[in-house]
């Protein structure tokens, strides 16, 4: 029966007024009020039940048992609407006393069993509170399946059971009744999609073999590993083994799955992930297959696909900085003090050259051909860049022919042959860029940086030294650092050396929480003199400790306890920046609220440890959506209470949360801060505009900036800060990004955390860094630059162009049915762009992809099923 929609306001409340004592004249003219309120059908109802609950105490087992049939088959068919209580519950309710004191006379046989299922029913609206009589009787009555009585009685079942578990745990009381319960419960749950609470239940009962606190969501996620490889579902075992980092997972999936074809994507979702990886005889055991697989796990067909991007959507034409600048736009001041030619802008224009045109292997200012400028090649820019300037000019030939190794290392070394020191460091940097995410079993980078790492100009040893650093980043390899640790321990070496070293072995090793690295950078650490303590490149050795630890959690302990008996004036610094290291990218909320204390303390001298607080606020909370939402408003209290360093930080610390994801709430708050009265604080803003633009070509950025430009067209320092964020704005033309996040924002790429984190640790800085001269450690965002495409290939990892859909993503975990997965979707055919928060989805049934996440390489099988519709 259809509920009457009016009954429900008028008799809600009445039957809640029955108990109460009254004179027995007042209940009769109550009665026929109730009585007046209900419709036809509700009034028959009511008397039809009334009559069951007579027959049920009839003496007559046929009776009682048709009765209690007709009452069961009634609750069950009852439909209600969200807000009441259904009629027949209602209807019972005043006589749930009556049949609670008749069941307890009753005999033991079916019949009482089915009077205590319904008993359990009834009780969910009628028992006291606390009581848990619906459990009670749940336990009394027949085995039936629990679904058929509808979700809400399996929810406040659920909820009964947890608290009855805790009660028998205190008194040591057996459960094995109540686990029987739960297993058809958790059973009903999984088939109508309801994982959470299933999981919910689990836990309440400690029972997940998989449910131990602490560490407990690296055992369901090892548990979700085992499932997947079982089931076959080999792409997302092997994301699940790449969160974990477990590398004996990843290699179990290699041997699992016999498909060579599948076994090729796996190589692609490796080399996105920028880990270094051997295959061995028993993950492919041909000879052949094996190297094929190498070479995709060593990204040497990276540069082939983002031509291939560029090329479909037709944006291969070199830009040059004014074509960013668009000077032309602006009112007259700004562009007439652009004619001048200084140094510093000079220096500008060549970083924002290297970023718009990174990868495309040509552009106009450094790899022009020769006929074009009398004077050799690339000669008349580079010598534009006074000293230390020359240095990034000759490294941004790297950049520019980024991960094409072949063609780049042909390119620089010309450079190798200067007399100039400053090129030869370029060019020794440009290598290491060349060689960025890419390996080569020949390893070029190492044979051309080690003969460098000891010479006697400290320039060219750093332009070694960071080389190596960004071409071997998380390859844990031997070789570097056995050159490497040397110099930590040589009392000699200048302090700048020292302290690109430590960054170098932080990279080489990140997330590897490698002893003798380590115990290297602390004894460095407790060699230096207060004096060097205060050098702003110091910074650069706490980082490098830290990022051996990146995201390995209670891994750093050890080490965060030796960094307690540090000097005084690091020693804070380097506990914040372990622990953000640590935790980041692990959303972990107490180490967030210990960050935002530190961040709290008002401090009388100038203390630099909250830089880092702040940073790795940002770096903790940037594992999901909520916690980052939550982190940035956090962080605008920081700028309205904090004090002068912590502002400093604070846009910094946004640029890493929407890197590459232009949030219009913080957008417009950095496009304030990018006007604020110190100018630190300014700068940080600025980049960060950049940084939360980077590779977008954001309209709404490149116009802040350009209005920057002419607003600060006299402050150098600002204006090249202002060139610097215009240039990633528009990075690689708008193909790259810089988010460290893949895979739908499930794996962190720890070598691009890596490499922004040293940036930001710089720019806290920006004075002495940035502006002074080490603005190459502007290259290091180049461990984080990634094509944002979608480029899918065939069985013979050719490009093929195939209709996808790409949308907004939306979250559909436990939602019933088969949920659209995008919303708002255009259909283009690959290769496409992927912008943050995108997703894809084949738009034809023709092909198969081996890769449940459509991001960067797909493999694309014929679906054998398909048949063309003529």
């Amino acid at each position: 029966m259809a509920p009457d929609p009016y009954s429900a306001s008028g008799s809600g409340s009445a039957p809640e007024e029955a108990p109460v004592k009254v004179p027995s004249k007042d209940l009769k003219k109550k009665d026929e009020k109730k009585d007046e309120d209900f419709s036809e059908e509700d009034l028959a109802l009511k008397q039809q039940l009334e009559l069951y609950v007579e027959r049920v105490q009839d003496s007559d087992p046929g009776l009682q048992k048709v009765a209690l049939d007709s009452m069961r088959q009634e609750i069950r068919t009852s439909t209600s609407s969200m807000t009441s209580v259904p009629k027949p519950l209602k209807f019972l309710r005043p006589h749930y006393g009556t049949l609670k004191a008749y069941y307890e006379t009753m005999e033991g046989s079916d019949l009482k069993k089915s009077l205590a299922d319904i008993l359990s029913v009834l009780a969910m609206t009628m028992s006291a509170e606390g009581e848990r009589e619906s459990l009670k009787y749940r336990l009394l009555g027949s085995e039936g399946d629990i679904g058929s009585w509808g979700h809400e009685y399996v929810r406040n079942l659920a909820g009964e059971i947890a608290q009855e578990y805790t009660k028998r745990q205190g008194e040591e009381a057996p459960i094995d009744d109540l686990m029987e319960l739960v297993q058809q419960i958790v059973a009903f749950h999984m088939k109508h999609n309801a994982e959470y609470e299933a999981v919910d239940l689990l836990m309440e009962v400690e029972d997940l073999d998989l449910y131990l606190p602490g560490p407990d969501d690296m055992l369901v996620l090892d548990i979700a590993y085992m499932i997947y490889l079982k089931f076959e579902e080999y792409p997302s075992a092997l994301q699940i083994a790449l969160f974990l980092d477990n590398m004996q997972y990843v290699k179990q999936v290699f041997t699992s799955c016999g498909d060579l074809l599948r076994k090729k994507q796996f190589c692609y979702i490796l080399a996105r992930h920028g880990i270094t990886f051997e295959l061995d005889e028993e993950m492919a055991a041909d000879d052949d297959d094996r190297e094929a697989l190498q070479e995709i796990i060593n990204n040497t067909k990276l540069s082939e696909g983002y031509l291939t991007l560029a090329r479909d959507i037709e944006v291969m034409e070199p830009k040059s900085p004014e074509d960013i600048y668009k000077a032309h736009l602006l009112d007259g001041r700004a562009s007439a003090g652009a004619s001048v030619d200084s140094a510093r802008q000079n220096l500008a224009a060549t970083f924002v050259n290297a970023f718009v045109n990174a990868g495309f292997g040509q552009d106009k200012l450094m790899t022009v051909p020769s006929e074009a400028s009398s004077g050799g090649s690339s000669g008349n820019w580079l010598f534009k860049n006074k000293e230390h300037g020359k240095a990034s000019a000759a490294a941004s030939l790297g950049m520019i022919l980024l991960w094409d190794v072949d063609s780049g290392l042909a390119q620089i070394d010309k450079y190798f042959h200067s007399n100039d020191n400053h090129v030869i460091t370029g060019a020794l940097l440009g290598v290491g860029i060349v060689n960025c995410g890419v390996k080569n079993d020949c390893d070029p980078a190492l044979a051309l940086l080690a003969d460098y790492i000891n010479k006697e100009d400290s320039s060219m040893r750093i332009g070694a030294i960071m080389g190596l650093g960004l071409a071997y980043a998380g390859s844990h390899n031997e070789q570097i650092r056995s050159i490497l640790t040397p110099i930590l321990n040589d009392n000699q070496a200048p302090l700048d050396v020292i302290a690109f070293t430590a960054i170098s072995l932080g990279l080489v090793y990140v997330g590897s929480c490698n002893e003798e690295v380590a115990q290297a950078i602390i004894f460095t650490l407790m060699d230096r003199s207060e004096s060097e303590l205060g050098e702003p490149l110091t910074r650069f050795l706490p980082l490098g400790l830290g990022l051996l630890y990146l995201g390995k959690q209670e891994s750093v302990e050890a080490t965060a306890e030796v960094s307690k008996t540090f000097n005084e004036k690091i020693r804070k610094y380097c506990d914040m920046t372990l622990l953000s290291c640590a935790y980041a990218g692990t959303g972990n909320v107490l180490k967030v609220q210990h960050l935002l204390g530190q961040c709290a303390q008002h401090l009388e001298k100038a203390e630099t440890h909250q830089g880092p607080a702040v940073l790795g606020i940002a770096m903790v909370a940037m594992a999901e959506e909520l916690g980052l939402e939550m982190a940035i408003r956090s962080l605008e209290h920081l700028l309205q209470y904090g004090e002068q360093n912590i502002r400093r930080a604070v846009p910094l610390a946004l640029g890493l949360l929407c890197i590459s994801n232009p949030k219009v709430n913080v957008m417009d708050t950095l496009s304030r801060l990018s006007h604020d009265t110190d100018t630190e604080v300014a700068m940080a803003a600025v980049i960060s505009l950049g940084l939360i633009g980077a590779g977008t070509n954001n309209a709404r950025i490149a116009g802040m900036l350009r209005n920057l430009s002419s607003y600060y067209y006299k402050e150098a320092s600002l204006l090249f800060c202002v060139r610097i964020a215009q240039g990633l704005v528009h990075l690689g033309k708008g193909l790259l990004t810089l988010a460290p996040y893949h895979s739908e924002r499930f794996l962190l790429s720890p070598t691009a955390l890596a490499g922004i984190v040293t940036l930001l640790h710089a720019c806290l800085d920006m004075k002495a860094i940035i502006l002074g001269k080490y603005h190459y450690v502007l290259y290091f965002l180049v461990l984080a630059m990634q094509p944002r495409m979608l480029l899918t290939v065939d069985e013979n990892l050719k490009p093929l162009s195939v209709p996808v859909r790409v949308g907004q993503a939306v979250d559909v975990v436990g939602q019933a049915g088969r949920p659209k997965t995008i919303t708002g979707f255009q259909t283009h055919s690959t290769p496409v762009l992927l912008a943050a928060g995108d997703r894809a989805e084949l738009a034809t049934e023709k092909y198969i992809p081996l890769s449940p996440i459509l991001e960067g390489f797909v493999i694309l099988k014929e679906n054998p099923d398909y048949h063309e519709e003529n």
